[in-house]
């Protein structure tokens, strides 16, 4: 039997995270073959410097033949836009995260790929690498015993000090909990399934930022999003986990997440990195052991979700990254404003399945 085609993939925006996608391509097997960017310079640039076509449109990227998968690397505003126009002509596609910036839109984009047979995969891919993997691995094989509770924090002063264009981070779709919230909520429903219902209370530190770097230095911006977010979060399984992500520190000593077993205290990685350290605190330990990560032999980057679902398309396996799993964080992140909003908790409309642990690279 001979083996199906690889697929081939276009990519639609051309900004800094596009060149570790396309740059680790070859790695993967995957085969780029056309870029597009709302600039064309930029487009231009890419496809110089890695030797595919560009394209003078995003049109022009979903209507060539030798595109079966496009990669989205648009700003969150801009996903779902991209990605319903890309199952209309009949791609799957991979997003960056988050899926889209309201639910609806999620929903939306769900109902169409499935009507059209295609695939949508969500990022981050993180989950993927030996630190997250590790994890899953000792809490599946009971080294931690039941875990009960939890905490995730991502603190920092926000992206204008570096950013030379860092507008959209502070905009609907931006804030902390869209932009990094999704590789800890992500993380933390592999590790413990999926969230039932959520409690939140949040705020904007400043009015206005003001851009530190780059051309535009000095430049100063409003603020039009949340962003210090601090909530609860309660998963089907039983355990509950506190969460904070905000833009409105300046410097703080908090782990990135740990989760609380009745046997182990786990601390967890970076989740917005592929790998560890990972640590185990055993009851009647005294003391921290960094526990070996288990590699799966893939290369440790993104593109490692985009991989799985190409090499799951052919078979009509299920791939990792799902359009399932990045709904319901979706619906998690959205469902925390709601109740910071209301001032009352929020019980989540969706769930998903964990996905399974990565198989080793064949």
């Amino acid at each position: 039997m001979t083996e199906p085609a690889p697929l081939r993939v276009g990519v639609v925006g051309c900004g800094t995270i596009s060149a570790t996608y396309l740059g680790h391509a070859p790695e993967f097997g995957l085969e780029v073959t056309a870029v597009s960017d709302l600039d064309p310079g930029r487009a231009r640039a890419a496809a110089e410097r890695f030797g595919v076509r560009a394209c003078a449109s995003t049109r022009e990227l979903l209507g060539r033949d030798d595109v079966d998968i496009v990669l989205n690397l648009t700003i969150p505003a801009a996903h779902a836009e991209v990605a319903e126009a890309a199952i209309a002509a009949g791609k799957h596609v991979f997003l960056e995260k988050p899926l889209a910036v309201r639910r609806e839109e999620g929903r939306r984009l769900l109902s169409l790929a499935g009507a059209k047979g295609v695939r949508i995969g969500v990022a981050p891919d993180t989950f993927l690498g030996a630190g997250v993997q590790t994890c899953r691995a000792l809490i599946d094989e009971g080294q931690i015993g039941t875990p009960l509770a939890g905490t995730a924090f991502m603190t920092g002063p926000g992206h204008e000090s570096w950013h030379p264009s860092p507008e959209f981070y502070y905009r609907p779709g931006g804030g902390p909990l869209f932009d990094m919230g999704p590789y800890y909520l992500t993380a933390l429903v592999v590790l413990l399934g999926p969230v039932r219902a959520v409690g939140a209370m949040a705020r904007s530190g400043y009015e206005e930022r003001t851009i530190g770097s780059g051309p535009r230095q000095g430049t100063v911006f409003p603020v039009e999003v949340e962003t210090h977010v601090a909530g609860t979060l309660e998963f089907t399984s039983g355990a509950i986990v506190t969460l904070i992500m905000s833009f409105d520190v300046w410097k703080a000593s908090l782990p990135r997440f740990e989760i609380f077993g009745s046997a182990a205290t786990l601390s967890g990685p970076d989740p917005n990195t592929f790998g560890g350290p990972v640590r185990l605190w055993r009851a009647g330990a005294g003391n921290w052991d960094e526990e070996p990560l288990r590699q799966s032999g893939w290369p440790q980057t993104r593109g490692l979700g985009l991989r799985d679902m190409a090499g799951a398309i052919p078979g009509g396996g299920p791939h990792r990254a799902s359009a399932e799993l990045g709904f319901h964080v979706l619906d998690v992140m959205t469902a925390l404003l709601e109740s910071a909003e209301l001032g009352s908790q929020v019980r989540l409309g969706s769930s998903c399945e964990r996905p399974e642990p990565l198989a080793p690279m064949p």
